[in-house]
């Protein structure tokens, strides 16, 4: 089985990489190495975020044709990964076993933030910092926050930019959505994630804020390794824990 993590906003693919230990040796982890960041810092920037969802296809679609697999996204990398079903269901190839859909309100939902990719930089980054998750040494650091800077920034801009279309046909896999109880998600927000998908559906929760995943690696493991264990329970479960 291939989990394949999608990052969030800025964010590269080393963030999974302390997930290979936690996770059960049957499951090979493979996190998406995105343009403009990480071993891909030297490529342009995605225009659309339907431009990122076709370049994570590209990369992938070798693999997916004789493997199972998952999806696993976090926050922007949820939306990427919800598109990115979609993308793989046009061409007719073997869909998901089981996708993961991390810090991130149904994608129906308008947003009601205001573009903040369109702020200053100063502007810009005191918003992003209150979303947490940003290390400190990058704040004060002026080298480091050049370089990170303008991939935050298009990456918002991609996202603010997304306009949700309805789609024909329902997330044919379980799906499982995992939040911070300190995030600004609601309630509502998460459940209505249930509407996209026709077969098994849990919610876990876990303490911390939007970037919970980054001091909860062993729980969230262990639920993945549980689910995709046993990804035929078919069944709406709330978890709070």
């Amino acid at each position: 089985m291939i989990l394949f993590c999608i990052p969030y906003a800025g964010g590269s693919e080393t963030i999974y990489y302390k997930w290979k230990k936690c996770l059960n040796p049957s499951i090979q982890l493979e996190p998406i190495k995105l343009k403009a960041r990480g071993k891909r810092i030297d490529e342009i920037f995605y225009r659309t975020l339907e431009e990122a969802v076709e370049d994570i296809f590209q990369n992938i679609k070798d693999k997916i044709i004789e493997n199972d697999y998952a999806i696993y996204g976090h926050s922007m990398g949820s939306l990427l990964a919800y598109e990115l079903y979609y993308k793989i269901t046009s061409q007719k190839l073997r869909i998901p076993k089981h996708i993961f859909f991390s810090g991130y309100k149904s994608p129906n939902i308008k947003r009601k933030e205001k573009q903040i990719h369109q702020l200053p930089d100063d502007e810009f980054m005191k918003e992003v910092i209150e979303l947490g998750g940003t290390p400190e040494e990058l704040v004060k650091s002026e080298e480091m926050l050049k370089l990170f800077l303008p991939v935050l920034r298009n990456d918002f801009r991609i996202i603010e930019n997304y306009i949700y279309k309805e789609k024909k046909d329902k997330i044919q896999c379980d799906i499982t959505i995992l939040n911070g109880k300190k995030d600004d998600i609601t309630l509502e927000e998460i459940l209505a994630w249930k509407n996209h998908g026709d077969k098994g559906f849990k919610v876990y929760n876990f303490e911390g804020n939007h970037f919970f995943i980054n001091n909860n690696i062993k729980n969230i493991t262990n639920i993945i390794n549980t689910t995709l264990a046993n990804r035929n329970i078919k069944k709406l479960e709330i978890v709070y824990g």
